[in-house]
């Protein structure tokens, strides 16, 4: 059934992409062809960069920051070629020579002015929150940034997506930052039809040297199994995010399935309605099987919910302490709940409808409502839903594990779907943000992670593989476990 819908679907996609040759060589004197990108998540904030689509922009190459993460999860140079700290709460970043693609110098006073932008954005970039800093040029090539307060991960902080560096151009209306051809990336984005397409243009100028194809097509393809569908009928060469349900349907060397550092999570509003009341969360919380969810909506693809932090952090099991403070479980007694979660990720309407069953099993009445995330996120935000299904990427926004705690489950951070505001979780959080030995840091992460899991908020549900399908033609795809990177100088076909 699940190959007849996918062979089914693949009429529908015919005229996505166009073929090669058409407007124009699809090669190059290097030998190199245009890669085509089906991408699940449409532009859900104008591709600002200081949102969620700061993600898609980093993936295409196309953006960015003056630090970069290696796959140890720790900072390594960026458009920074080097940087020291100066007392408890200012760095000094040494850059390299590049050119932002307008084909101006990326200088220390433009790198602290697209900064200091970052800063003073409202809502602020998750990789901010809870953090004031201040950019300044010392001479055109050093940059000076002084923190409110010690923060001795700043260089992580920076390799987040959401700071990436932009030039002047790139701010000419008012608050919006236009990344059309003002980033510093190996591709330049140079087109974008709303929220079905981009095109990209290799940077001549790229100071990493020049990227083997020259350029990029993509589509934000929210469906599915359209994605699959599109790989395998030969329309794209690289689908992000492909369902569970479709990836026996591909070849085995197109399917190349990575461990990550998401976490599929059930978010409650602890604000308003019922689960204000934390014995409600705690019913909730006790109505929930992760084990079902692992084995059977994710085939194997999953690990059931252990913590926030799943089996990639590789450090977080030895060090995870029990919930505390958890309430005693309350008697739903028919109380109804909205639960809401978005399709752009195809597992999880089918997650949110096992979780369904399973608390109306407990005595909740459940309402379920599925929509595209761009259509979802504000509502959320806003505490328009009772619970929310969720898959995060617990590093994605600094490389730190303190800073999605810190973003999602404190007073003022920006990503609260579950609008909790705890003084001993504002506590714990703000400890592990001032301590600067890594393994005495991840310690008390872990300690924070027991205060957040004691208040009920948020039920980790699954620790997700993401499947990601790579035509066998391709080479150089960047799989990366952070879900930062997807195509960079050396992708090609």
């Amino acid at each position: 059934m699940r190959l007849l819908l996918t062979l089914l679907l693949a009429p529908l996609l015919t005229g996505c992409f166009a073929p090669e040759g058409a407007g124009g060589s699809n090669g190059d004197a290097k030998g190199g062809s245009r890669l085509r990108v089906a991408l699940a998540f449409p532009p859900a904030e104008g591709l600002s960069p200081y949102g969620a689509d700061a993600t898609i922009l980093s993936r295409l190459g196309v953006t960015e920051g003056l630090t970069s993460m290696d796959v140890n999860g720790t900072a390594t140079s960026g458009l920074a070629a080097s940087w020291r700290r100066e007392g408890d709460r200012a760095w000094l970043f040494t850059l390299r020579e590049a050119t932002f693609q307008d084909g101006t110098d990326v200088t220390a006073s433009a790198v602290a002015a697209s900064l200091t932008h970052a800063a003073e954005a409202e809502p602020a970039p998750a990789a901010l929150s809870g953090v004031h800093l201040t950019a300044e040029a010392e001479g055109p090539g050093t940059v000076r940034i002084t923190t409110r307060g010690p923060d001795p991960v700043l260089p992580l902080r920076l390799s987040s997506p959401s700071l990436a560096v932009f030039g002047k151009k790139a701010y000419a209306e008012g608050g919006r930052v236009d990344p059309v051809g003002t980033a510093t990336g190996p591709f330049e984005l140079t087109r974008v039809t709303g929220s079905t397409a981009a095109t990209l243009d290799r940077y001549p100028g790229y100071w990493g040297g020049l990227a083997h194809s020259p350029g990029v097509d993509v589509k934000f393809i929210a469906d599915g199994s359209a994605r699959a569908a599109a790989l395998r009928t030969g329309q794209v060469d690289i689908a992000e995010a492909i369902p569970v349900a479709q990836a026996a349907t591909l070849d085995k060397a197109t399917r190349k399935d990575t461990a990550t550092t998401r976490t599929t999570g059930l978010l409650f509003n602890t604000r308003s309605g019922p689960f204000k009341d934390p014995a409600l969360r705690a019913a909730a919380r006790r109505a929930v099987d992760t084990s079902a969810l692992a084995d059977d909506v994710y085939e194997g693809h999953a690990d059931a919910g252990t913590g926030i932090y799943g089996p990639a952090v590789t450090w977080a099991e030895g060090k995870r302490k029990p919930p505390t403070g958890r309430a005693k479980a309350g008697n739903p007694e028919g109380a109804g709940i909205r639960l809401a979660t978005y399709d752009n990720r195809p597992e999880l309407p089918e997650v949110a409808q096992v979780l369904k069953q399973q608390l109306e099993r407990a005595g909740f009445r459940v309402e379920l409502e599925v929509r595209e995330y761009s259509r979802l996120e504000s509502d959320a935000l806003d505490g328009g839903f009772d619970a929310v299904v969720l898959a995060r990427n617990t590093l994605v926004d600094t490389g730190d594990p303190v800073a999605v705690l810190a973003s999602d489950f404190t007073c003022d951070g920006g990503y609260n779907m579950a609008l909790l505001c705890d003084k001993d979780v504002d506590r714990a959080v703000a400890q592990a943000e001032g301590v600067a030995d890594l393994t005495q840091r991840q310690q008390a992460v872990m300690a924070a992670e027991a205060e957040i899991l004691g208040t009920d908020a948020v039920v980790p549900l699954v620790h997700q593989r993401v499947i990601t399908g790579v035509d066998d033609s391709v080479r150089g795809a960047l799989l990366d476990p952070y879900e930062r990177t997807l195509v960079g100088t050396g992708t090609r076909r």
